[in-house]
């Protein structure tokens, strides 16, 4: 982002890098501290410069990075954990999911019925809400800002119209 007064591969509190959390802000030193914060997300990180790492000092969790050189690198578990994770949301999402839908086809409406469509509307609101449950779970983990995220593509979206107002 900026050029380095170190080295351009190492972690430094002279440079800003793009936010691990957010994606779309700026992490920089806070003054007089020897700690970073995104100017888009606000979120806090201290860092470990013998290690090459920041962690989130204001979550709950504290989430760990990583610095490659070019890009950070999260301090992630094992990909037997990640595997088992994944496999539980892919379960909380699809077998009430299935249920509901194998009760639909094996219960059919009646053919002269002007309700046909409800069972098939109940399968699709129960994929949807229990997907639902599911990202909140993952926005509440990683703490990720939603309203600033779409504030920041409203913001872009005007500005890309003003500009095209003028052409």
């Amino acid at each position: 982002m900026s050029s380095s007064h170190l080295s351009p591969n190492l972690l430094n509190y002279y440079d800003a890098y793009y936010c691990p959390v957010c994606r779309h802000g700026e992490i920089s030193t806070l003054p007089l501290m020897e700690a970073f914060s995104c100017n888009f997300c606000r979120h806090i990180f201290t860092a470990n410069l013998d290690k090459q790492a920041i962690t989130i000092a204001d979550s709950q969790l504290p989430l760990t990075w990583y610095w490659t050189g070019k890009r950070w690198q999260s301090l992630r578990s094992s990909p037997r954990i990640q595997w088992g994770y994944r496999l539980l949301a892919l379960t909380f999402v699809l077998l009430p999911t299935s249920i509901i839908a194998s009760g639909a086809y094996l219960f059919p409406v009646l053919p002269d019925s002007s309700l046909w469509w409800f069972p098939w509307l109940w399968v699709g609101l129960t994929f949807l809400s229990h997907l639902s449950c599911l990202l909140w779970l993952v926005i509440e983990y990683y703490q990720f800002p939603l309203s600033l995220y779409f504030e920041a593509l409203r913001d872009n979206l005007i500005s890309r119209l003003s500009s095209l107002r003028y052409l």
